[in-house]
């Protein structure tokens, strides 16, 4: 799983160079009035809206901004976003799986299928890439001082399956039904979560050379434009090389 968490380090860096033409607040405003309008505006009583308002909290999300979401999602005149997944294949067979919150799916499925037909991919069925990914808890931890020994035993318990170091950061990977009990551990230990949420990780990875791997990331970073979209997810195998490039 370690290519998600390399994922995770360019995206840090790539989101601080671009934070001026981002669309991370739209995202995160948008998770927070899904959350709160199908579990109620209480983030005591309402993970999703918890870790979503925390997730935004991290961001440098206002709390007026916050607040209002919640507010305008909890009112009789909420916007009906609704969850939407889309599959297919970007050039020399990667495999995307795209996630997005939209108030209108036809706009949207237009608009995705458009940025595969662009750049030679082509969009898929629902279902058709459930064989590649794995959805996955995933909490990214800031280390500090923290000594992973201290810790680790706990996370075990709580469900997890694979724990990462690397730079600053302790990643940990748990099953999708343990989610909950790994993000109650978290605030009992009171441990720095920069980031929680389920994500999907590949079973296996391809290997692209430079030039391939370039022409596949205009497509991904056509997709992340979209206001749309929340999260975009493949399977290429991350090496330094392409590391390096995205850098």
């Amino acid at each position: 799983m370690s290519g998600h968490s390399k994922w995770s380090t360019i995206k840090r860096k790539k989101g601080a160079k671009d934070a001026a033409r981002s669309k991370v607040f739209s995202k995160l405003i948008k998770e927070i009035q899904i959350a709160a309008r199908m579990g109620g505006g209480d983030p005591d009583s309402n993970p999703r809206l918890r870790l979503a308002i925390q997730n935004g909290k991290i961001e440098n999300l206002p709390k007026d901004n916050i607040e209002r979401a919640i507010k305008k999602a909890t009112g009789s005149e909420s916007d009906a976003f609704e969850e939407v997944v889309y599959e297919g294949y970007a050039p020399h067979g990667i495999a995307v799986m795209v996630e997005c919150l939209t108030d209108n799916t036809n706009r949207t499925v237009a608009n995705v299928r458009s940025y595969f037909n662009k750049y030679s991919g082509s969009l898929g069925k629902t279902g058709s890439l459930e064989f590649v990914f794995d959805q996955k808890g995933v909490f990214t931890i800031k280390k500090g001082l923290l000594n992973l020994e201290d810790i680790e035993l706990d996370l075990i318990d709580a469900g997890a399956e694979d724990i990462e170091v690397e730079d600053d950061y302790i990643t940990v990977y748990c099953a999708r039904e343990d989610f909950g009990n790994m993000q109650k551990k978290t605030e009992e230990l009171k441990l720095d979560v920069e980031n929680a949420g389920l994500k999907r990780i590949p079973k296996d990875t391809k290997v692209l050379n430079l030039t391939e791997f370039q022409s596949v990331m205009k497509l991904i970073d056509m997709i992340e434009n979209d206001d749309d979209v929340q999260n975009v997810y493949h399977n290429i195998e991350l090496t330094d090389e392409l590391m390096q490039s995205m850098e």
